[in-house]
């Protein structure tokens, strides 16, 4: 496995440095909302992968999940997102996350993010795990889209400077060990550049593109969970990945997700047969997604599973959920009338970076937001519409943190160079192209790392994934440097995988099927280690 500080050689002296006071890497709802709280009070610089527009954020369906109802309140919320994670929630982050996620919403609402509104008040709905109608959507099920654009409007209305097309490379450091900037792609020139700042802030989102199937954009190749890792950052919890039990399985069609609002209005699933399988699970269709998930992967085993709105009739179908509606016509199927094929994908990373409730890492000046981060706000399950509130609340939190500890701008003479002459390349080409690593990595990854694991196939897997490793070399191109990104993600995750000899929400390991009182901890990983460690909750 890899343990290089940096992904691939660099010369110090041949790269434009440019500064700013916070830099901010990623556009979602973290990355922007921190850079909205932390502007004009500083100069902002946020760099992006591609658009500002293309994040996990905008694809979200379900909605945000917040304490604003009238018979509703933060301790319900904490109660319930506490339940959903399996023992392994950090109380502290819930308690902030319940608490602060009203205060938060509301600005978002002042920002100009339009909710949806029954007789002129919020039209809060109720998902999976949830005992309360809590949950906010816009447009329908185009709730991400509408917040992230109501973000951008502040955000290219205010003296922030935002750089699509930047691609992270990794972190740069000063003699000191701290965190004094990040190494970046210019996608546009092709050259790589050095930004400097007095705080990075990482809000680089999520890797669901490590499987195979995954609900996430394109983008979400975990880059950033990488380049902290190389740099020294621990990583936490990464056994844990969110599968969403109801994404589109159609010949030729995107594993597009079906919202989970939709079983929360009525949708049911039923087998091959046409018959009900939820109806004897605690919850029904409205279990925690890892047991929906896991009920959906033995109904597959023998058969296919549909997702039938019909009991919610056609004009609540077509006013309820417009965008899946439209989109799964287009691939033949009217969900008003057509039970819609479905399967579990890749959602959503409950581990990543680790932080405390503040947002700091172990790394001086770095911060982390999101999903590309883990202060177990979660635990080992994400309770449905917690994800957009968790950007918001610890994104604020962040905000506070630097306020009180920006240190000084660093110059460029403090950037530790490159050990080793950057000329050293190794030349040699890849025994395959990066598109067909990626394949087999998602297959592997899938079929072995999936929603139910077992020591033999997790073994498989860490011996293949070292295989690709032998055959990959990584170069300045994109699809390289995100193939180095996710085979050195997916070896923590199998690590943290064979570790954890229980199940426990989004972990279920078919030869420990149970959870055991004994791994009620948190799992952390940072390069060098030669074993998973464990914290207590």
């Amino acid at each position: 496995m890899n343990e290089n500080e940096y992904l691939i050689p660099w010369d110090k002296d041949k790269l434009e440095i440019f500064q700013t006071e916070v830099l901010i890497l990623g556009s979602g709802i973290a990355g922007l909302f921190a850079a909205i709280k932390l502007c004009p009070k500083y100069e902002v610089t946020v760099l992006t992968k591609k658009d500002v527009m293309a994040s996990n954020t905008e694809h979200a369906q379900g909605g945000i999940a917040v304490a604003l109802n009238e018979d509703d309140s933060p301790e319900f919320h904490y109660g319930d997102t506490i339940k959903a994670g399996a023992g392994l929630c950090n109380l502290k982050a819930v308690k902030i996350l319940a608490e602060k996620g009203p205060e938060c919403v509301s600005k978002l609402i002042d920002f100009g993010t339009k909710f949806d509104e029954s007789n002129n008040k919020l039209d809060f709905t109720r998902e999976g795990a949830h005992s309360k109608s809590r949950v906010l959507h816009a447009h329908g099920d185009a709730t991400g889209g509408e917040i992230e654009r109501a973000l951008v409007e502040v955000v290219h209305s205010s003296p922030i400077t935002v750089k699509e097309n930047y691609y992270l490379i990794d972190f740069v450091k000063n003699s000191k060990a701290e965190v004094c900037g990040a190494l970046v792609l210019n996608n546009i020139t092709l050259a790589m550049e050095i930004w400097l700042a007095k705080a990075v802030i990482l809000a680089t989102g999520g890797a669901g593109q490590m499987y195979k199937h995954t609900t996430n954009p394109a983008v979400a190749t975990g880059d950033g969970i990488a380049a902290a890792y190389r740099a020294g950052a621990e990583l936490m919890d990464m056994e844990f990945i969110q599968f969403h039990p109801t994404a589109l399985l159609l010949p030729g069609a995107p594993n597009f997700l079906i919202s989970e609002a939709a079983r929360g209005e009525g949708a049911v699933l039923v087998n091959s047969r046409g018959e009900r399988f939820m109806e004897g699970v605690p919850g029904k269709e409205l279990a925690p997604r890892d047991v929906v998930s896991r009920e959906i992967w033995k109904q597959m085993q023998t058969g296919q599973v549909y997702l039938d709105f019909s009991p919610m009739g056609h004009s609540k179908v077509e006013q309820r959920f417009p965008g899946i509606y439209k989109t799964c016509l287009n691939y033949g199927v009217d969900i008003s009338t057509d039970p819609v094929p479905v399967g579990p994908a890749a959602h959503y990373l409950m581990g990543g970076v680790r932080i405390n409730e503040f947002g700091e890492t172990n790394l001086p000046n770095l911060f982390a937001c999101g999903e590309c981060a883990c202060n177990g706000v979660h635990g080992a399950n994400r309770l449905a519409s917690n994800s957009l509130l968790d950007g918001l609340v610890f994104a604020s939190t962040i905000s506070d943190t630097i306020n009180q500890k920006i240190g000084e701008m660093p110059n460029p003479e403090d950037v530790l160079p490159y050990e080793g002459y950057p000329g050293e390349c190794d030349v040699r080409d890849s025994a395959a192209d990066p598109a067909t690593l990626k394949e087999e990595l998602q297959n592997i990854l899938w079929d072995k790392v999936g929603i139910i694991r077992d020591e033999e196939h997790l073994r498989q897997a860490q011996a293949e994934l070292n295989q690709l490793m032998e055959r990959f070399n990584p170069h300045s191109e994109v699809p390289e440097l995100e193939l180095g990104n996710m085979l050195a993600i997916g070896m923590v995750i199998i690590k943290a995988a064979l570790a954890r000899e229980e199940s426990r929400g989004g972990h279920f390991r078919r030869d420990f099927p149970n959870a055991e009182e004994y791994w009620q901890k948190h799992s952390v990983y940072m390069k060098g280690d030669h074993h998973v460690r464990y914290v207590s909750i």
